[in-house]
């Protein structure tokens, strides 16, 4: 009683618009019965046939129904209105324009299809903040072999996995204001906190106050209204190895990714278990998408946990491999796109996936030549050669106008988007996507070379 009398205390601006709503019920009610063989304020109605005989010569008694019905309708329908204003101004003062994007990513954004991106780095969540805009059923399974920088340091000192990859998947599913995800992806520059990302120091904070990593996570996402769910691939303390042409085995992330002439990559413990809830999205999925990401530090890391690649290969969802746009300076170098599906195929054998999405256009010369003094490459797309593996090609100029090294997150998702359509049934496609996003959002890129 007490919190339902909260409604009425002065400057809510809600009291004049509920009284206003129980006027107008009484004066709709009013109305019907004067319309209907009811009687319920006898009295009253009484009066207002006088009144109205006294005016008119007549009681008019349908007339002045019909009058009541439509004035008690107009005032509860403004009282609601007005109501509803007052509650989203208050809750919201600076985003009233936006309640239509918000009902739109609650209700419809459900609706999309249940897609598990697995990889990790920057591409993974540059395709994540793609496909945030046309579903909320995404699961995002990252590596946690990561020993470099702030994660490799905090995960030295206090042996929790490393947060980096996770934190920018939390970041770019993020339904919050910008201000809050430049805050988590800050990183000190002096001082003792120096190369440490304030992000990261939050995720290892909540890990020490849950007791949990992956609870640490969790909260997380709820203090960033994630879209989705970020899962590490596993919560044992992994260590990435690579064994090289010439018989040299390097050991860590941060070392083999300046390695060239990767011959195999593995991890140890071997026989590290996966979280059940990663297995189970991946049973459940619409889609599997594997990368984009350094081939053999982000993607492979991942699938070498061998219930989650058994788990992949036992789905029937559709299964895609998103090719990159650039080599790395010496991981992939001189890795055509052929090469890097060869890779996976060689570790991992066949039914990892039965699509390539396979960016065909060179950037502009300036950025090549920007991105040729970093050390990287364009991948160039050798469709023949992966078609002669057994394997479909969607091709489409998916390369970010910006910085030409990354995917455009927003093209590389609709073309993910219209490939698993291509698999659905006309009812399954109308059951996912509202008519906008089928009509307008995958127009002119369900055809592919």
């Amino acid at each position: 009683m007490r919190k339902f009398l909260k409604w009425f205390f002065p400057g809510l601006k809600v009291k004049r618009w509920l009284f206003l709503i129980a006027a107008g019920l009484f004066v709709l009610i009013l109305g019907l019965t004067l319309l209907s063989d009811q009687h319920l304020f006898s009295r009253l109605e009484m009066t207002l046939r006088g009144v109205m005989k006294k005016l008119t010569g007549a009681e008019h008694e349908t007339l002045i129904g019909l009058f009541f019905l439509l004035t008690g309708l107009f005032a509860v329908c403004l009282g609601m209105q007005k109501t509803i204003q007052s509650i989203i101004t208050t809750l919201l003062p600076e985003s009233e324009q936006k309640i239509i994007d918000i009902l739109y990513n609650r209700h419809y954004l459900r609706r999309g299809p249940r897609v598990v991106v697995i990889g990790g780095g920057t591409g993974l969540s540059v395709l994540l903040r793609g496909l945030k805009k046309y579903t909320s059923n995404i699961t995002a399974i990252v590596t946690v072999a990561d020993d470099g920088g702030s994660s490799g340091q905090l995960r030295g000192e206090m042996g929790i996995l490393p947060p980096g990859d996770i934190r920018n998947c939390l970041v770019a599913l993020a339904d919050r204001e910008t201000l809050l995800e430049e805050l988590l992806q800050f990183r000190f520059t002096d001082g003792s906190l120096e190369g440490h990302n304030l992000g990261n120091l939050f995720i290892a904070a909540l890990t020490r106050i849950t007791g949990r990593f992956e609870q640490a996570v969790k909260e997380m996402s709820r203090v960033l209204a994630v879209r989705g769910q970020v899962l590490p691939a596993t919560l044992e303390d992994v260590t990435l190895y690579a064994e090289l042409e010439d018989g040299t085995v390097v050991a860590g992330e941060s070392r083999i990714g300046k390695c060239r002439g990767i011959k195999r990559v593995y991890i140890k413990p071997e026989d590290c278990k996966p979280l059940p809830e990663a297995v189970e999205a991946i049973a459940e999925a619409d889609a599997v998408i594997i990368g984009p990401g350094s081939l053999y530090t982000s993607i492979m890391p991942n699938l070498l946990v061998q219930r989650l690649r058994e788990a992949v290969k036992s789905s029937p969802a559709v299964k895609i491999y998103v090719c990159n746009i650039m080599t790395q300076p010496e991981e992939t170098h001189g890795y055509t796109a052929s090469r890097h599906v060869q890779a996976l195929l060689d570790h991992f054998g066949p039914g990892l996936f039965d699509y390539v999405i396979v960016n065909k256009d060179e950037p502009s010369r300036k950025i090549l030549q920007e991105c040729q003094r970093k050390g990287y490459a364009f991948v160039k797309p050798d469709i023949k050669a992966i078609e002669r593996m057994g394997l479909k090609v969607k091709t489409e100029s998916l390369w970010d106008r910006e910085t030409g090294l990354l995917h455009d997150g927003d093209k590389l998702a609709r073309v993910i988007l219209a490939t698993i359509l291509e698999n659905k049934t006309t009812a399954e496609k109308l059951n996912f996507l509202d008519l906008y996003l089928l009509v307008d959002k995958i127009k002119g890129i369900s055809r592919f070379s």
